[in-house]
Formats: structure tokens, C-alpha cells, sequence
């Protein structure tokens, strides 16, 4: 790493809890010795805001693009306009250029500050000491049950603790889902999060609902008492989401939606060219159910009347690539940096496979993403996660939290460290994938969001950096709440 001032020049750090805003227009030597206009963090969305504006150089100690080699006393330039859609070999450069494009809040330009603030005039927003990251993208939650946390300790059973949080659903009125999906989404930017699936009960709040993130809406469909509704009840889903941007659907696990409910969800996904989401091979009484027709899981759901006669012969994951494979594809399978097609299905969880299973999927000849939940993973005290042979596989592997009636809160960044304590043989880097290029990936959106790029969203987050020697590992290892959240070019 270059001492400061070979090679680079390097605007002045300020103290953690300020940011440093320069106009693009003063002289390097009056940047030097004026004084640094001292304001309170919401300086960010001070600048991106005025109306004047047409752009913001954001320069941080290191820039993590999540494309290769990070950048030293980098820079992102931001545009409140649209980015250049002439040919890649024109001049000035393509990503110094406005364009017609892209949407607003997209990434202009990214490189070294003093090479960057060249190429594009603007007020200039100093971090200081910090890394400038890709906001991160937390592949399943559930925001409906923000309330629950510390609720209900762990069960000895998963059917027991089924029946816990029922039993503490019943207490909730609409207006404590409302409450708690609003306070989901507010701690889960304060943890850095710029972009979630999410995974509701109840869609029809979905329109009283504004979302300060990048949201994914999945209405949770289960019919295990009535499966005969399945295509009355994806249709009434379907009519909540209609205000919702970006969404799919989530037939939730094999034990709660019928085969008519996930036929249903394919044809319209197929239909309306969405994403569907379901929970699969989550515990071991999963498997005991389906492959053995026993265990508690078995029992409990024989006890509220469903139909069992899908269980005594096959796995989970067997039952669910039955289901997933008739008719063919639903919509669009991408070949994602692997030699198999990607179906649209994101699945949770995939912890209790059978060795036949991992002969399934390796034969199989398309795949689907998958996300894995560590710290959730560890309040049911589930078997080891798989992570090494679904990877050797060619998955696509994502990272969540799960809902807060498993987990203590909605930090990523503690995702991340609790995988690294499970799988120690995984670099850093390829960890911070799992929250950030992976899972835009599954959302069909790796040109769009998870990276720091010319033409992408511009959901950026900003962390302290040291000059450690492993940077990603300082990313992984970061606790606590951020200051610096930008979601679309916006606080």
C-alpha cells in the first residue's frame, strides 16, 4: 500500500461520526488547506438530495467493487440522472458520460479519487478512514416477526416450535405485523442491508407498507387445510401485490402446500415472468416425515388433517424436483457461471440431504439458488450445512438471516461471521459474495445490484477500515450498526 502522497492524492480524513462535503469546483490546494465543513452524518443525504445537483464523488480509504482488485483511495461518482449509452469505445470515457439509459441513482464512474474527480465535476463527500461496499442483499427473512425476538427459546422439537409460534402469532393483531415489518426494515438498513426477500404472511398489508430498501415481496401460501383453495388463495396474494414493485411467490414447504399450490405458483411465475421462494429440506423431522412417515413433524401434521400419502417413499429434495420438473421450466432458466440452466427458484435452507439426494442434484440438469441461514441454522441445532458439496455442485449459495423468531437480529454482517465459524476453510472474500454478488444473482438482478459498477444501482454502504492486511476479513469481522446507508443514490 503507497504511503500517503506517493503516487495519489488524498483528501483529508475526517473523524469517524462526520463527513467532509467539498464542492467540485475548488482547487486542490484550497481542498488542502481550507477547513472541512463538519456535518452530521446526514450530510449523504444532504448532497444527494439538492435539486441542483447532478452528481456526488463519494471518496472512501478503499472501495470494495466486488469486481477484482479493491481500489486505494478510491472514489464512486454518482448521478441523480442517467448514465451514457453510447458505444463502449467512444470518447470521453463511456462511464464519465451521462446517459439515457440507466435510472436515476446509478453509479457513474468508479477509480482512484484524484483520476475520478477529474472526470466528473460534483460535490465531493469524504469518508475518510472507511471502505465503500455494495450494500448487502439478505436472501430470506421474514420481517413479519421483527416482534418475536427473544419470544421462544429454542424448542425440543421443530414441531414444538411450530406450535410456539403460532401460539404467539395469536396474540398479533394486524397492526403489530404492520409495526413489526416497519421495524424490520429499519433495523435491517441500520445493518447495512440495501436490498431483501422477504417473505410475508400477510400481503394484503403490503400497501400501506413503504419500504426503504430494495424489497422482493413473497406472500407465504400455505394450504395444508384447505388444499382444494390452492389457486384462490396465489390469486388472492396476487391482487395484494399489486403496488409492490418487484415480487414472486412462496408455497411455504412441502409440509404446508399442497402439489396443487406449487403447480399453481409455477403456471403463474411462468405466466407473470416472477421469482418463487419455498422453505425445503429444513430439519430432520422433515425427512423423517416424508421419507419415513414418522417422527414428531409426521405427527403433528396427521394430528390438524393432512393428507400423509405423500410420505413413507421419497426425500424432500426428491419430492420437490417431482414438482419443479413437470412441464419444464417455469420462466427464463439463466446458465449462471455454470454449465446449468438456473431455474427462478430460490430455496431455503436444504440442510437434511440424503446421499442420494447429492446424486439428484448432481444429474440433474438444471440447478436452483439456494440460501443458507447460519445463525437461525444454529438455534434448531440442525446437522452441518452442506455448503462444500452444494458448491462443488455448482450452486449458487446465499446468505439470510431467517426471521428474528430464530435469530437476535437482522445483521448480515453476523450471518457472515457465524458461516466463517462453520466452514473456516472459506476466504472472506468469497463470504461477502454469499451477501452481496450471489444473491443478486438469485433475484435476477447481477446487473443491477451487488457489486460497484458503471450502470448499477447505487446501494452503497460505508464501514470503518483499518490497515490490516486482509481486508475482507476486517469487512467479515465488523460489528455493530452503520451511519452510511445509501439505497438508489438516497439515504
Amino acid at each position: 500500500m503507497p504511503e500517503d502522497g506517493e503516487g495519489r492524492e488524498r483528501a483529508r480524513p475526517v473523524a469517524t461520526a462526520l463527513w467532509a462535503v467539498h464542492s467540485g469546483k475548488r482547487s486542490d490546494s484550497t481542498m488542502q488547506t481550507t477547513a472541512h465543513s463538519a456535518v452530521s452524518t446526514g450530510a449523504f443525504a444532504m448532497v444527494a438530495d439538492r435539486r441542483y445537483t447532478n452528481r456526488v464523488i463519494i471518496r472512501a480509504r478503499t472501495v470494495v467493487t466486488m469486481d477484482g482488485v479493491s481500489i486505494e483511495n478510491g472514489a464512486v461518482a454518482v448521478s441523480r440522472n442517467r448514465i451514457d449509452d453510447s458505444p463502449s469505445r467512444s470518447s470521453p470515457s463511456r462511464a464519465a458520460r451521462l446517459c439515457r439509459a440507466a435510472p436515476a441513482g446509478s453509479v457513474v464512474d468508479v477509480g482512484k479519487f484524484d483520476e475520478l474527480k477529474k472526470r466528473n465535476a460534483g460535490e465531493i463527500v469524504d469518508l475518510g478512514e472507511q471502505a465503500l461496499l455494495p450494500g448487502l442483499i439478505n436472501a430470506h427473512c421474514h420481517l413479519d416477526y421483527t416482534c418475536l425476538r427473544g419470544k421462544i427459546p429454542p424448542q425440543r422439537t421443530f414441531a414444538d416450535w411450530i406450535r410456539a409460534i403460532n401460539a404467539e402469532k395469536a396474540r398479533l393483531l394486524p397492526k403489530d405485523y404492520l409495526s413489526s415489518i416497519n421495524e424490520g426494515f429499519a433495523e435491517a438498513k441500520r445493518f447495512g442491508t440495501t436490498t431483501v426477500a422477504n417473505l410475508t404472511a400477510f400481503p394484503d398489508l403490503i400497501p400501506q407498507i413503504h419500504a426503504p430498501i430494495r424489497t422482493w415481496w413473497f406472500p407465504e401460501l400455505i394450504d395444508v387445510r384447505a388444499p382444494k383453495y390452492a389457486n384462490e388463495i396465489a390469486d388472492l396474494a396476487i391482487e395484494s401485490l399489486k403496488p409492490a414493485q418487484n415480487w414472486g411467490l412462496a408455497p411455504h414447504a412441502l409440509f404446508t402446500a399442497s402439489k396443487n399450490l406449487y403447480e399453481c405458483c409455477e403456471e403463474i411465475a411462468r405466466v407473470e415472468n416472477v421469482l418463487l421462494t419455498t422453505h425445503l429440506a429444513e430439519s430432520r423431522e422433515e425427512m423423517e416425515m416424508f421419507r419415513d412417515s414418522s417422527g414428531p413433524l409426521y405427527e403433528f401434521l396427521k394430528g390438524i388433517g393432512r393428507p400423509m400419502d405423500d410420505c413413507g417413499n421419497k426425500t424432500p429434495l426428491e419430492l420437490f424436483v417431482d414438482l419443479i420438473g413437470r412441464g419444464g421450466s417455469p420462466n427464463r432458466p439463466q446458465a449462471i457461471e455454470v454449465n446449468r440452466l438456473y431455474l427462478p427458484w430460490i430455496v431455503a435452507h436444504l440442510n437434511e440431504l440424503a446421499e442420494s439426494d447429492f446424486e439428484l442434484l448432481e444429474n440433474a440438469k438444471v440447478q436452483f439458488h439456494v440460501v443458507h441461514c447460519p445463525r437461525s441454522h444454529g438455534y434448531f441445532k440442525h446437522r452441518q450445512f452442506p455448503f462444500q458439496r452444494l458448491h462443488s455442485l455448482g450452486f449458487n449459495i446465499c446468505l439470510g438471516t431467517d426471521s428474528l423468531a430464530s435469530n437476535e437480529n437482522l445483521s448480515l454482517f453476523a450471518e457472515m461471521r457465524a458461516f466463517q465459524r462453520s466452514q473456516p476453510g472459506i476466504s472472506p472474500d468469497e463470504i461477502l459474495k454469499m451477501a452481496t454478488v450471489n444473491p443478486a444473482m438469485a433475484l435476477h438482478r447481477e446487473k443491477m445490484i451487488g457489486r460497484i459498477r458503471p450502470g448499477f444501482c447505487a446501494d452503497l454502504i460505508a464501514i470503518p477500515s483499518g490497515q490490516g492486511p486482509n481486508l475482507f476479513e476486517e469487512i467479515v469481522g465488523f460489528e455493530g450498526q452503520l451511519d452510511r446507508v445509501m439505497v438508489n443514490g438516497k439515504m
